[in-house]
């Protein structure tokens, strides 16, 4: 799948990608198994979902036993929806970005340390 594709998971479709995630290749039925017990959704709902998802070309179906296979990584949704809320809220600009979040002070130390590192390394 190309990075450059921008997908849009909301927030139902990327609950049934943390469950494939977290398990790799997984049937539907266990999927939905799963879902319900954690959210309580109806098989249907998540059935639908699933079509949904290998409709946008995130995962595959593998026959028999309707297996679902992630064809796209978390850290890879992660990054294209990081790309969106910076174009579409900050015009591209990650100093606006990151400016907000130290207006909140929704840093720690930590990761202030960290992102000093990952500049530092980036030169």
């Amino acid at each position: 799948m190309s990075e450059q594709k921008t997908i849009k998971l909301p927030d139902s479709e990327l609950k049934v990608m943390d469950v494939l995630w977290e398990h790799g290749e997984f049937s539907a039925k266990a999927t939905a198994e799963e879902i319900a017990k954690r959210y309580g959704w109806k098989k249907n709902t998540t059935y639908t979902i699933l079509k949904n998802l290998k409709e946008k070309g995130v995962l595959d179906r593998i026959e028999p036993g309707f297996i679902c296979k992630p064809l796209i990584g978390r850290e890879q949704v992660g990054r294209m929806e990081a790309r969106n809320v910076l174009e579409r809220f900050y015009k591209g600009s990650a100093a606006a970005l990151f400016s907000a979040f130290m207006k909140d002070k929704a840093i720690s130390d930590e990761d202030l340390e960290e992102i000093r590192q990952m500049i530092d390394q980036s030169k």
